[in-house]
């Protein structure tokens, strides 16, 4: 029996490879991340949701599963694809691995691809549907089809469903954190510095997340279109008044934006990994960041009174926000980087600062 599946890219293209982890049909919206490592953060971070991740770095899998390092309680990409997974995992923290893990989620691997190849695809094309399927007879059908799927419903499908606390050993702030698709190191790097956070759903209202009287607001990281969020981005206006501080990551710094009436964009194909480089700009310094985005704020649409603090040092694109008609500040990439560099944790510091400040 040929055990063989399919790839079939929006533009026609088809790759052949094999399959590992659960098996079935899926179509998403196909993106690559060059991380070397934290693959096991990349498939339980809710910004994933409704696509289909392409590792770059060759082989996965060689340190196994490691459910303490997850960023959520499972994965939520529509399908995973590397060049060759590691059959054999080592390290002493493991508790299995990658195929069992992916299969009992209900993740559908391939392998076997060329990646590199299929990577400059996506850099020249842009980012683009694609579909997995192990029937050959219709590849062509795959294709077509793929061209109208939409990522719809994005950050309610990923929220929590209701309210959660997580309490440090001795609560000096209490920090709000507006759940469009947290990862978790967002609270372990709120809670080290002495934070209760109070996790609440994407649908929460700003009277019902100020009658918590928070000393601080975090937005967080999610996925999907940021401009579709209306709903949100209405209630952001209302806590925009309140002069609680806000400090917002990723999605949490798109919709922020919005609210004050700036613009986004979709990217050609998006930053994805634990490498780019993001310039501060009354510093002139650059540092490495991890980043998961498809969408940029457009520079040129923010009001007076937001100042540009970080660029990307590759394409110029928005990567930080700082407002002073207001206490609050947002970068696009993760300051968390959870796997990936700590070189911006200081964010963090700049938060407690301004809930000292607040609280004063």
């Amino acid at each position: 029996m040929d055990d063989s599946i399919y790839l079939v890219l929006e533009n026609g293209a088809v790759f052949k490879g094999k399959p590992f982890g659960a098996r079935g049909e899926v179509i998403g919206e196909i993106v690559f991340t060059t991380g070397m490592t934290g693959y096991l953060e990349t498939l339980t971070d809710p910004s994933y949701y409704g696509q289909i991740v392409v590792q770059t770095f060759p082989l996965i899998g060689n340190y196994g599963v490691i459910p303490s390092d997850f960023e959520s309680a499972k994965p939520w990409v529509s399908a995973y694809i590397v060049r060759e997974w590691c059959q054999e995992p080592s390290n002493f923290r493991s508790e299995g691995d990658l195929d069992t893990f992916l299969k009992k989620s209900g993740i559908v691997g391939l392998y076997g691809i060329d990646t590199r190849e299929l990577t400059k695809i996506i850099r020249e094309h842009g980012v683009m549907n694609a579909r997995i399927t192990a029937d050959p007879s219709g590849l062509d059908k795959a294709a077509e089809e793929s061209g109208s799927y939409r990522i719809e419903d994005a950050v309610e499908s990923v929220t929590c469903p209701t309210p959660r606390i997580t309490e440090p050993g001795e609560e000096n702030y209490r920090v709000v954190l507006w759940d469009y698709g947290a990862k978790e190191n967002i609270t372990r790097e709120l809670s080290k510095r002495g934070c209760t956070v109070i996790c609440v759903p994407c649908s929460s209202t700003a009277e019902e997340i100020l009658s918590l009287r928070p000393d601080g607001i975090m937005l967080s990281n999610g996925p999907g279109d940021p401009a579709e969020n209306t709903g949100i981005i209405s209630e952001l206006k209302e806590l925009c008044r309140s002069g609680v501080p806000i400090f917002g990551i990723c999605l949490g710094h798109q919709l922020l934006a919005l609210a004050q009436g700036a613009r986004t964009e979709k990217l050609k194909y998006g930053h994805r990994g634990a490498n780019q480089p993001a310039k501060h700009m009354p510093s002139g310094r650059v540092y490495i960041t991890s980043q998961n985005h498809g969408y940029a704020v457009v520079s040129d649409s923010l009001p007076e009174w937001a100042e540009l603090s970080f660029i990307n040092a590759n394409d110029g694109t928005c990567e930080g926000v700082t407002y002073i008609n207001m206490p609050a500040f947002t970068v696009q990439f993760h300051p968390e980087a959870c796997g990936g560099p700590h070189d911006t944790s200081f964010l963090f510091d700049r938060f407690i600062a301004l809930m000292d400040a607040y609280k004063a």
